[in-house]
């Protein structure tokens, strides 16, 4: 065939393709937007950013964070379920979303139905501490301290039905304790009142505490998540050092409206598992106190399945409310 017979056979057959196909091949030709339901500065709004700018290095377009908070990362949430699902709009989840579903009667979206699970970015541990004058240091001295005072001790969260919340409350239920919950807006607020020793103890997420548990202004007792910290790697976990099956991980993904095309759905994943593998960004997440992750989208999905029905069960067997 002639070279310009065979280039005009090769644009016809590119303009035969449906428009949506070209477009998703062009993708990104335009800024991508990550809502992220949550105030700025907090450890989801850091792990997008952080990964956001390497992506728009290699999409060659930007990637703009958009803090949307209020009512539970509800307000966010909502926005990207409405958003048109192109691939230009995309949510920043943590374990309310799976939880929110759960405490609250009427959401107006549906978290297993109107988004498509992209990736898990980073884990983040929680970790179980003390104010230093309380004498315990081990999460086993702990608990024989708080059976000791029963109705004495009280623990922080950022507020109920929080990541933080719920963390203690397994440890409560594994436990058979009672520690008093005191709920605070947001963990920072909680955090402090541990340092002033106005309440006893709390879980707090990593990049909350680390800086405090260095400066010995707190005492950490054990990590929540399945594995040690290489963070704090003296510092045992709750199930190998108390309560044997313990865990409860903070966790950082990106989801997309649920229309959106599976071939952007599988290039964001794609390029988000390589820029968490690269060295570079695996150090500045483990140094702001994050575990990289970067799985699959089934595997994403699949965790957030097993978050749901985990935490479910535990909200109700606590008879756990919204305020």
């Amino acid at each position: 065939m002639p070279p310009l017979l065979a280039g005009a056979v090769s644009l016809a057959a590119v303009l035969s393709l449906p428009m949506e196909s070209r477009a998703q091949s062009a993708w990104p030709a335009k800024p991508v937007r990550v809502v992220v339901p949550l105030a700025p500065g907090g450890g989801t709004d850091t792990v997008v950013r952080l990964v956001g700018a390497r992506l728009a290095e290699t999409w060659g377009q930007p990637l703009v964070v958009e803090n949307r908070a209020g009512a539970g990362q509800v307000i966010g949430t909502e926005l990207v379920a409405r958003a048109a699902p192109d691939g230009y709009t995309l949510l920043a989840i943590t374990p309310a979303h799976v939880i929110n579903p759960v405490l609250l009667e009427r959401l107006p979206y549906r978290w297993d139905r109107d988004f498509a699970p992209i990736g898990n970015l980073a884990a983040t541990a929680n970790v179980l501490v003390v104010h230093p004058s309380l004498p315990a240091r081990t999460a086993r001295e702990l608990i024989a301290l708080v059976r000791a005072r029963p109705g004495q001790m009280h623990y922080g969260s950022s507020g109920i039905g929080g990541a933080s919340h719920l963390a203690f409350e397994l440890f409560n239920a594994m436990a058979g304790l009672e520690v008093v919950h005191v709920p605070y807006k947001g963990g920072a607020l909680a955090v402090q009142d541990v340092l002033a020793g106005r309440i006893s103890l709390l879980m707090g997420n990593m990049p909350s505490i680390l800086q405090h548990v260095k400066a010995g202004r707190l005492r950490p007792l054990a990590i929540a998540s399945a594995r040690r910290s290489a963070l704090l790697p003296g510092v045992p976990t709750i199930a190998e050092s108390a309560l044997p099956g313990y865990e409860a991980t903070n966790w950082n993904g990106l989801v997309a409206p649920a229309a959106t095309p599976g071939e952007i759905v599988a290039r964001v994943n794609a390029e988000v598992v390589r820029v968490i593998g690269e060295p570079a960004m695996r150090e500045r997440l483990s140094t702001a106190g994050f575990d990289p992750v970067g799985d699959s989208a089934a595997q994403f999905a699949a965790l957030l399945q097993a978050e749901h029905a985990r935490w479910s069960a535990l909200i109700r067997s606590r008879g756990i409310r919204p305020d």
